[in-house]
Parts: structure tokens; sequence; C-alpha cells
């Protein structure tokens, strides 16, 4: 493979090579910088340091196990996950520059495995959004079209992968942060039963909620990173029968209200799984609108509020709620922290209603839903349309309508955020003018590796290959 051509290879495909001897470390990295800097003006790095990549390549070649675990593979990390070596902002203001004293748990798990950090990448300001028009960092244009958001909050690392600046990446994902940008720029983005990776070094908005994840070009890409940031083996070598499949399809609430081209190309991936054998069961989850609205605003919002100054101290960070508040420049994200900040800020009754009551019931039905239809997943349109023009940060048009950006691009994701399910979703479709289009698995709590090979099966049946045209 000639040195033009080495930013196209997975994750898998670069250890292959590394382990082949038939490309080194610093080969595969030179290729990689070359392609971070033809595609700058997608604006998806938040920061790097290509000498301390360069660097760290040559350590991994001269180590001897370049290609073993992760050992010489960089890859871009969302910028509110803590790291030494490049500098953590979480996409606002009073965090430009810090540098944390140690790098996040998860991240650690990564390096430890032989990852190399290649890059931060841009993000919605404090995780707050799901356009990544940051008004402090620049927006993060979406590959396939520049015109248009790649979703978020972990959009940077979305188009870094997608436009093949980075092999994969890991980012946040609260509400729908690493879903949709996955979604929306054609990729993988799983989020795992919250608790399965370690939380601590990651700037928060809910420890609820809040998880990392991998961003990936193919499930056996994500499937290796959540065994590494996960801290257990890698079984990846068990992809179930099509036939063998039990996929609930809950067509009240998700499929509602869906954009012509969503619509169209679910029903597609519907009919290409039945015809591979898959069984289908048309069944709803009971109340999940309701009950996912009385979670979603009361816990985010309360939970940013406590969780944030602990964050801040931990850290030695010596900044208030205030200090960061003044440092926000999106005033989507900065509408939001002075709510909070003033009469309006949540109640705890209301937050403790939906901890105590109502996510327990989210939860219960998710749990009957599987049980009582013996299914191994949920499928269902990731977002209810496409990537819409960057600048749309209030209203979007669907089906002829302006609706309300931010709720309507995380209707679908949000459900299973709130019971702290995993979910993947998978690239399955362009829409008329060449937008990517994810389809989403959700499963039962805990059942991580049994999802991650349920979305390899699903996967193979969609066949799913397109890329960028161009950087």
């Amino acid at each position: 493979m000639s040195q033009h051509e080495l930013h196209t290879l997975s994750l898998r495909e670069a250890l292959a090579a590394l382990r082949a001897q038939r490309v080194t470390s610093r080969d595969y990295v030179e290729a990689l910088i070359d392609r971070c800097d033809a595609g700058a003006a997608l604006n998806a790095l938040a920061s790097y340091d290509w000498e301390v990549l360069r660097a760290a390549a040559d350590r991994a070649d001269a180590s001897g196990e370049a290609g073993s675990g992760l050992t010489g593979i960089p890859l871009c990390l969302k910028d509110n996950i803590a790291t030494t070596d490049l500098p953590t902002a979480a996409g606002t203001g009073a965090l430009r520059g810090w540098m944390a004293r140690d790098n996040a748990p998860v991240a650690e798990r990564l390096f430890e495995a032989g990852a190399l950090l290649g890059a931060k990448g841009n993000m919605h300001e404090l995780a707050f959004g799901i356009t990544n028009n940051n008004a402090v960092s620049g927006a993060a244009r979406n590959p396939w079209n520049r015109e248009m958001i790649p979703g978020g909050s972990s959009g940077g690392v979305a188009v870094a992968v997608a436009a093949r600046m980075m092999p994969a990446g890991i980012g946040t994902d609260t509400g729908a942060s690493v879903r949709l940008p996955a979604s929306l720029c054609g990729l993988v983005g799983y989020r795992p039963t919250v608790g399965r990776y370690p939380g601590q070094g990651i700037v928060p908005i809910s420890h609820s909620r809040d998880t990392a994840g991998p961003i990936t070009r193919t499930v056996s890409d994500a499937r290796l990173l959540d065994a590494a940031m996960a801290g257990r083996p890698l079984h990846d070598d068990d992809m179930p029968a099509p036939a063998t499949l039990r996929i609930g399809v809950p067509r009240e609430y998700f499929f509602e209200n869906l954009d012509p081209a969503v619509a169209d190309t679910a029903e597609n991936v519907l009919q290409r799984l039945a015809d591979a054998g898959v069984t289908l069961i048309e069944a709803d989850i009971a109340d999940v609108g309701v009950l996912n609205a009385a979670i979603s605003f009361p816990v985010a919002l309360f939970e940013f509020m406590l969780d944030l100054p602990v964050f801040l101290k931990e850290q030695g960070l010596d900044l208030s709620l205030q200090d960061i508040c003044d440092g926000v420049g999106s005033p989507d994200v900065k509408g939001v922290f002075l709510s909070q900040l003033g009469e309006d800020a949540m109640p705890e009754p209301v937050y403790r209603q939906a901890m105590d009551v109502e996510r327990p019931r989210l939860q219960a039905a998710y749990a009957r839903y599987f049980s009582d239809h013996r299914l191994d997943a949920a499928i269902f349109p990731t977002a209810p349309l496409p990537a819409r023009p960057i600048g749309e940060d209030e209203t979007v048009e669907l089906n002829g309508a302006q609706v309300p950006t931010f709720p309507t691009f995380i209707r679908n994701t949000d459900p299973a955020s709130n019971a702290a399910i995993p979910g993947i979703s998978l690239p399955c479709g362009l829409s008329a003018d060449g937008l990517p289009l994810g389809i989403e698995l959700d499963g039962p709590a805990g059942t991580d590796e049994r999802l991650l090979a349920v979305a390899a099966a699903i996967e193979e049946v969609l066949g799913f290959s397109a890329v960028p045209k161009s950087v």
C-alpha cells in the first residue's frame, strides 16, 4: 500500500499492517498528519502536537510491539477527556489551555494498550448541544457536506474519523453525543451500559447518564476499543447468524414524524433484515416518550450543577461555576448555564421524582420489553432527520415545519441514555443529497458484548461502504 493510501486503513487494518511490518507506526502517523493538514478546514481538531505524536510513534516502532494490542495506533479523543499531553478545554473559554495532571482512567486504559494520543476532537461547548456549532472553538463541519453539522457533542471526533484523519476516536454520550454524530457522519457509534467504562477525569454533565464511547468505521473496531476501555478480554469471534436474532421494532414514538429519506431507509433496512432471516417483532415500549420527558432535562440540569464543581475541585482548578459561565461563548449553552445559576434552576424535588420514580419505571419498561418478547435488541432510526445546515441552532425544518433543533435530533437516542442501557448506531444508507443515515440498536442493560455481536451481524447484512468524496 502506498503512503498516500495509508489513511484509508481502518483500525484493524492498520494494526494488521503494523504486525506484518508492511508499515511502521511513524509512516502511518505521517500519512494521518498529512490528512489532518489537508482537512484543516473541517475544524475537526481542538488541539494536537505533531512532534509529540511523531516521537510516540517512534517509541512504538522501537518497542517491537507495534500492532500488538493497540500499539502504534493514534486515536482522536474528545476535548472533555482529560489528558496530560494535550489540553482539555471541553470546548469552553475558561478551560482553554488547561493541562490535566493525570489522564482520565478510560484514556489511560487505551494508552496502556499501546494507543497513541493523536489529537483532541472539537466538540459542542461543554457537551451541551448536538450541532457542534461552537462559538469558542468554531464549528466542526460534516465531511459529507461542509455546510452541514456533523452532529454532537462529539462532532469533531466523528469528523476526524469520517474524513480519515484518524482511524477511530473516543467521544462521550449523555443523550446522543456519540451515536448522533456517528449517524450524521456515516460511522459506528457505541454507547455502553453506564458504568462499563470509568467516568472519572471527564468534564461532566450527569453522573447518571454520562459515558465515554467509541466512534469507529466498523463494529469490529468498536469491539476492540470497547474491550480495552472496559478492561476486559476481547471476545470478538462470535457473530450470531441473522436467523437466530429477534429484534423489536418499536414504531410508536421512534418511527413517528421521520424525514422521508429516514423513513424510507429504515423500511429498507427492516426488509433486508427480514430477508436475511431476522425475526422482527412489531412491539412498542410502554410509555417511553412520557417517561423519558420526565427524566431527561431534570437529571441532566440538576446533576450538572452538582457534578461540575466536584470535577473542578478534584482537578485542582480554582474556578467557580460563574467563572465557567463567564467563559461560555455559545449562546445556546450560555442560556442553559444562566438558567441554572438563576431562579429557573432545576428544583431538587423534580430531580428526585425523576431519579426515584420515573427512571426506575423507564428501566422496568425496557426490561419488560426485552424479556416479554425475548428480544436481542430493539431497532429504530438513530435520528429522525439527516444533518441540517450549520447555524440552525434553534430550529430545523422537518416535514415542512420548523421544530426545535436539540430535542428533535436526540428524540430517539435519549430514552436509552436515561435508562442507562447500551445502544449502537450503524450507518445504513444515504439520503438523496448524499448525507449519511443511521440505524440504532438498543439492548438490555449489561449485555454490551452481546449487543456488539448482534451489531456485527446486522452490519454484515447492511453492507454500508460509502465514504465522503472529499476532505
